[in-house]
């Protein structure tokens, strides 16, 4: 959003507001409040004439909101005209329409900005903010104020219905956007709001409509692959009450596989054309949570062509290009053995983890330990024959040394040549 704007007044608030009411054209009409010192009354037709801002020239518009919202927030209640002021925003600037958005969007900022940290009039403005961006398609713009929503609500002491108000304008404003990770995360976000513990709020209407917009959204998401979240929410368990077959779908692709979903679609035939679900887009996603399925649940780390080939009811000429999209959707890890015609695995995810994995884990922690053994005894056995080598090779340098030893000694006192004569020199 464009950079807050500092507003410098001067003078008293009959002046400023006087002045104010004749730029707009009602100075008369606000004249006789102001002389009563009927400062409310003078306040509310200068709010309710504002409007008259949205059409004048760009290089005064700027000065002109500027004075509007000092004047609101001189007022004792500034939340009864804030409200207008900021609706009036978020309509056409007339007199720019090439730079409307950023004259309005620099004004809902000071607005935001110039009020008091903890003063909860913030939310309602930046509620206002949050639709003027999605009103403009200028999501990207909001994401980094984001960051700081937990701490507003708690500052503002935000209650759980206004906080489920505006996640959910967020949410809608990021997938109008395409962002469809920011959308989903926020909707969670505001169903979390909900009491988990008051039955009647998870199962109330608003609840229900949430619940299933975030079911859809999840199993029609081409890069969402974990639903464990959204599963756990109280508000999307109930739906296995007020709508039993989104509640059985959602089973499926959290640990189902492809022969269930289509023994789902028999089992409810048209079904998921009449929700306006797209088949194709479902059955490719079921494809793949299978592969992962299938590499989850084979100790070997080896997956056979005919494995995939019937578990994905594909063609074994479509072994290859299923593969390298599991991998990039990065549900597994792993290359091809065409020599073997094996998928050699080595990394997948597990869509759930309960008792039946931990089961598997086992297994395999077991295959994993009689490996580790095998490898502890081939390598003590390698040390024991080096121990053994090097004493050999100790003894058999020993017994030479020892063998030359006793050969000097075995001839006797050694001769000794003849003596040379004695000189005299050796006096």
């Amino acid at each position: 959003m464009a950079s807050p704007q500092l507003i410098f007044v001067d003078g008293t608030f009959a002046e400023l507001a006087q002045e104010m009411a004749d730029y707009i054209q009602i100075g008369d009409q606000v004249k006789p409040f102001l002389e009563k010192e009927q400062n409310e009354e003078a306040l509310q037709a200068i709010v309710k004439a504002s409007n008259f801002l949205n059409s004048v020239p760009e290089k005064e518009f700027t000065a002109a909101y500027n004075l509007l919202i000092h004047l609101v927030l001189q007022a004792k209640e500034p939340k009864k005209y804030l409200p207008t002021v900021c609706g009036n925003l978020l309509k056409p600037i007339t007199s720019s329409p090439t730079h409307g958005f950023t004259l309005a969007s620099g004004a809902l900022s000071t607005i935001f900005n110039l009020l008091e940290v903890k003063n909860p009039l913030r939310y309602n403005v930046f509620l206002q903010i949050v639709r003027f961006l999605r009103q403009h398609g200028q999501f990207e713009l909001m994401k980094p104020r984001l960051k700081n929503l937990d701490l507003w609500f708690e500052e503002w002491e935000t209650d759980e219905d206004d906080q489920r108000k505006l996640l959910v304008e967020v949410s809608d404003a990021a997938a109008e956007s395409g962002d469809e990770e920011e959308a989903y995360h926020y909707l969670l976000k505001a169903i979390g709001t909900f009491d988990r513990d008051d039955q009647e709020e998870i199962t109330s209407e608003e609840a229900q409509k949430l619940a299933l917009k975030a079911v859809r959204s999840a199993i029609s998401s081409p890069t969402r692959f974990d639903f464990q979240d959204l599963r756990a929410l109280p508000s999307v368990q109930a739906l296995n009450d007020s709508h039993p077959v989104y509640a059985q779908l959602l089973d499926i692709f959290t640990e189902q596989d492809l022969e269930d979903y289509n023994d789902f679609r028999e089992e409810h035939e048209g079904w998921i054309e009449k929700e306006k679900l797209d088949h194709e887009k479902l059955q490719r996603k079921m494809r793949l949570l299978t592969f992962a399925s299938l590499g989850a649940s084979t100790p070997s780390r080896e997956i056979p062509y005919d494995s995939i080939v019937k578990a994905l009811a594909i063609t074994p000429e479509e072994v290859e290009l299923w593969t390298i999209d599991v991998i990039r959707a990065g549900l597994v890890e792993g290359r091809l053995s065409q020599s073997k015609r094996v998928f050699l695995l080595h990394r997948t995810t597990y869509r759930v983890f309960g008792e039946k994995q931990w089961r598997e884990l086992g297994t395999r922690i077991d295959q994993y330990k009689v490996v580790v053994d095998r490898l502890t005894a081939v390598v003590r056995k390698a040390q024991t024959d080096v121990e053994a080598q090097r004493e050999r090779e100790q003894q058999e340098v020993e017994r030479k040394l020892a063998g030359v030893g006793l050969g000097g000694q075995g001839g006797g006192e050694r001769r000794r040549g003849p003596q040379k004569p004695r000189t005299e020199d050796d006096d």
